[in-house]
C-alpha cells in the first residue's frame, strides 16, 4: 500500500465507523476518564464488517512497517501481538493472520484465582517482546492493566497500537511506563474529516470540539 493510498485508508476508516453507526452523538461517561462526552465511537463494531476488519489490519501492518523501517525505529520489532480484551481482541486476531505473529492475550482476573496470576492465553517464553493492540485508548487503563500483567510474565512490552486515540492521557501515562503509543486516527482527525464531509453538523462539531479542546486542557 502507497504512502498516499495508506493515507486515505485511514480516513476511509472514519467513513466505516459513520457508516456502521459506530459514531453516536448524546452525553456519555464511561470509566474513569471520559466524562459527559458528546460523542462515542464503538469500534467494536468493525466485526460486523469483516472487509472492513482486514484492511484495518493492513492499515495497521503498514504502520508498522514504516515504523520499524524509518531511520530511528518508532517501533521495535516484536515477535507476538498482545489483544487487550475485549475491544482490541478481534483487531489483534485479524493483525496476527495479516503479518502471521502469533497471538496472545491477558484473560480477566476471575473471582477464584489469584489476581497475581498472568492467565495469559497462548504459547510465549519470558523474553520474548509483544506489542499491545487495541480498538481504542482514553485514559489507557486497559493498555497499562494488560502491559503490566505482561511485564509480570516475563515479556517486554515497549510500543501500543490502538486505531483510535481520543487524546485523553493514555499517550502520556503509557509514556512514564516506557511504552510508546501509536495510533492510526485521533479523534480529533476523525471529527474534523466528518464535519468537512458534512456528516457532522456545525452545532455537533463546535460541541465536540469544545470538548476536546478542555479535556486537553485538564
Amino acid at each position: 500500500m502507497t504512502s498516499n493510498n495508506l493515507n486515505h485508508g485511514k480516513l476511509w476508516l472514519a467513513d466505516i465507523f459513520w457508516d456502521t453507526g459506530a459514531i453516536q452523538f448524546g452525553n456519555f461517561t464511561l470509566g474513569k476518564t471520559v466524562r459527559n462526552s458528546p460523542i462515542y465511537i464503538d469500534a467494536k463494531l468493525l466485526i460486523s464488517k469483516p472487509a472492513a476488519l482486514q484492511l484495518s489490519a493492513q492499515i495497521i501492518s503498514d504502520e508498522i512497517k514504516t515504523g520499524q523501517t524509518k531511520r530511528k525505529q518508532q517501533i521495535e520489532i516484536f515477535n507476538a501481538i498482545a489483544g487487550v480484551p475485549i475491544g482490541g481482541l478481534h483487531i489483534a486476531t485479524a493483525l496476527s493472520l495479516e503479518i502471521n505473529v502469533p497471538l496472545l492475550y491477558v484473560r480477566p482476573t476471575i473471582a477464584d484465582v489469584s489476581e497475581n496470576a498472568s492467565h495469559i492465553e497462548g504459547r510465549y517464553i519470558p523474553g520474548q517482546t509483544a506489542v499491545l493492540v487495541d480498538d481504542l485508548a482514553t485514559g489507557g487503563s486497559s493498555l497499562i492493566g494488560t502491559a503490566s500483567r505482561l511485564r509480570d510474565a516475563g515479556l517486554l512490552v515497549n510500543d501500543a497500537i490502538v486505531l483510535i486515540d481520543r487524546e485523553q492521557g493514555a499517550k502520556e501515562k503509557l509514556n512514564q511506563i516506557g511504552i510508546k503509543l501509536h495510533s492510526i486516527l485521533t479523534l480529533d482527525i476523525i471529527i474534523k474529516y466528518l464535519h468537512a464531509n458534512k456528516k457532522i453538523n456545525d452545532a455537533d462539531f463546535r460541541k465536540i470540539q469544545d470538548y476536546l479542546d478542555t479535556e486537553k486542557m485538564e
